[in-house]
């Protein structure tokens, strides 16, 4: 039923019920007010305004089964969520639980849920739990990867990108119909070589980078915008700041000497040692969190179940465990004593490369357990997970390998005629990888094809150039090179991205699609906007289902309740509604 007007309504009510001994026109004004109250109580606190279903393609519940309430018919099938999982107001029954590693829902494909060139919006209530052992991953999906067609939504943490942690709990949408990739050249910050790290943090993107003269030091810059950089200081004396994390909401920067001789460079006359990992305290303050025991540089460093560990770059093998202060715990290393130095995280386990050989570790209890070797020798390099599956960079045969469990891995393909392949990343429902010795950045097409995107450094006169860092920041895809020490920035579709960490617990998140901008909300709040595009070369129809909580990144590890598609835009206010919810005292 639709109240025109709560005054009308009023007056029905007050007729039906009204008491003789209070004139009608009087009861009519209290009703009146009574309704407003109600109205207004409704819109601050419950669900969706009856203009808010204006449009409504589907209306997915997800409180005890996974049918499409708008009465559409885009019913979806289970595939192992948990639908009796409590919801925001802490009830049971009321959100669909995901494991991150298999549950989804599938909604088949059908004519409504084609989007075409039109506006568009999501939105749906999503929880998170804090720590995490894995990615948060997917939350909608309607994507054909061949033809790069369709929408992606998502929260990413990019661990292992190369040495980095470059993403942390960070909202991505996304829009693709099968577009040419644009990079464009950001610039260089201060007299880097080598941009060897990469962070998004508090909506700034921060580098790592290595600058070899004796004078000079690795240093953390933050992107301005167009070529520009921000000097955010040189926490060391050492040459490189050789990895980025965030950990309990602050910035972590590893150091370390690099030696430029093994990218065929002469060496760096800053002799100093790192191996030294500070906290960033803004305004070009560092704090000295310790010195990792007999290591001059750090290799990766990674948040796992809410700490922070890292590892050496160099021999001797390391790994530590940060325990607050200065002070950091040795942890196991594999029975072989092979170094674990890039860090990922995958259903619930932490992985590592190694540079000693072409292998993977995976960290079980307090040992590590190797998974097999990738090739009989070389080493491996970087991870990021595809579609749900664990993919790791290697050299000297410039090949990728998604993990099939155990001690098998299958082979995704050789990078054109490269060695070495090095930075990976999901973006906009692709994987892109970067390579050694022409510094190319390639996009996977699946099974064992790989397509060239461009090459990034065209420095005359040396033997090796690296696309080596990556991040995912304002709805692009950053990339750091050697030895240029350039940083370059990719557009594929158009994106929009939430570059701060999504806090955990129930958070309500909207995407919204209107002429020609994409929009991100949460908690009600419009926080990031893209850049125009041009709405007539985005037809996103395809024949793929729609799923929930699973897509071209990551199964979800949590839980979703109240996820509705619209075929139209909506309005701030309408989406503020949608986000408020009554909650038991004390919820996040």
């Amino acid at each position: 039923m639709r109240l025109h007007s709560p005054l009308s309504t009023a007056r029905i009510v007050a007729i039906a019920v009204r008491r003789p001994s209070i004139p009608l026109q009087r009861e009519e004004e209290l009703m009146g007010r009574k309704l407003w109250l109600i109205a207004f109580l409704l819109a601050s606190f419950g669900r969706a305004s009856f203009a808010e279903e204006r449009g409504l393609i589907a209306h997915w519940k997800l409180a005890g089964d996974a049918k499409d309430a708008s009465g559409q018919g885009n019913d979806g099938e289970n595939h192992g969520a948990d639908l009796t999982a409590p919801g925001p107001d802490g009830n049971s029954h009321g959100a669909a639980k995901f494991d991150g590693k298999k549950a989804y829902i599938r909604v088949p494909a059908r004519k409504p849920l084609s989007l075409g060139k039109g506006d568009f919006a999501l939105a749906v209530w999503v929880h998170t739990d804090n720590p995490l052992d894995g990615a948060p991953g997917d939350l909608v999906s309607k994507y054909d990867p061949v033809a790069r067609r369709g929408f992606n939504w998502c929260i990413k943490s990019g661990a292992g990108v190369t040495n980095s942690q470059a993403n942390y709990r960070n909202v991505c949408f996304g829009i693709d119909a099968g577009s040419s990739p644009r990079w464009t050249d950001c610039g260089r910050p201060g007299n880097a070589v080598y941009v060897m790290a990469m962070a998004v943090h508090e909506g700034l993107l921060f580098v790592g980078t290595c600058e070899a003269g004796q004078d000079e030091a690795g240093h953390v810059y933050r992107y301005d915008s167009g070529s520009r950089w921000v000097d955010c200081g040189s926490p060391d004396k050492a040459n490189a700041v050789t990895s980025l994390a965030v950990h309990g909401g602050k910035l972590y920067a590893g150091t370390g000497r690099y030696r430029l001789g093994g990218s065929s460079l002469p060496e760096s006359t800053n002799r100093n040692l790192g191996g030294t990992i500070f906290r960033y305290d803004a305004d070009a303050k560092w704090t000295d969190c310790g010195k990792l025991p007999r290591v001059e540089a750090v290799g990766g460093m990674v948040v796992y179940r809410g700490s922070l560990y890292a590892s050496s770059l160099y021999k001797p093998a390391g790994f530590f465990r940060y325990k607050g202060g200065r002070e950091w715990e040795a942890g196991p290393l594999p029975p072989d004593g092979r170094r674990v130095v890039a860090l990922g995280v995958y259903h619930g386990h932490l992985y590592a490369t190694s540079y000693d050989a072409c292998a993977v570790y995976r960290l079980d209890g307090d040992d590590w357990t190797e998974l097999g070797t990738l090739e009989p020798t070389g080493q491996s390099y970087a991870f990021e997970t595809l579609a749900g599956e664990l993919y790791v960079a290697t050299w000297p045969n410039g090949k990728v390998y998604r993990y099939g469990g155990q001690k098998n891995w299958i082979d995704a393909g050789r990078l054109g005629e490269e060695k070495e392949v090095m930075g990976m990343a999901v973006y906009n429902g692709k994987l892109y990888a970067g390579t050694l010795p022409l510094a190319e950045v390639h996009r996977y097409e699946g099974g064992t094809t790989w397509t060239p995107t461009g090459r990034l450094d065209r420095t005359p006169g040396v033997r090796y150039r690296r696309a080596w860092s990556m991040a995912v920041f304002q709805g692009r895809l950053f990339c750091g090179t050697l030895p240029s020490g350039r940083v370059h920035a990719l557009d594929a579709g158009c994106s929009v991205t939430f570059d701060r960490e999504l806090r955990p617990g129930w958070r309500h998140l909207a995407a919204v699609r209107q002429g020609d901008r994409l929009k991100l909300f949460v908690d009600g709040n419009l926080v990031a906007t893209s850049s125009a595009f041009d709405p007539s070369a985005f037809d996103l129809t395809n024949d793929k289902p729609l799923t929930i909580g699973f897509g071209a990144y990551e199964y979800l590890r949590g839980s979703l309740s109240d996820l509705r598609l619209y075929g139209r835009a909506l309005a701030a206010e309408e989406i503020v509604s949608l986000a408020s919810v009554p909650r038991r005292p004390g919820r996040p």
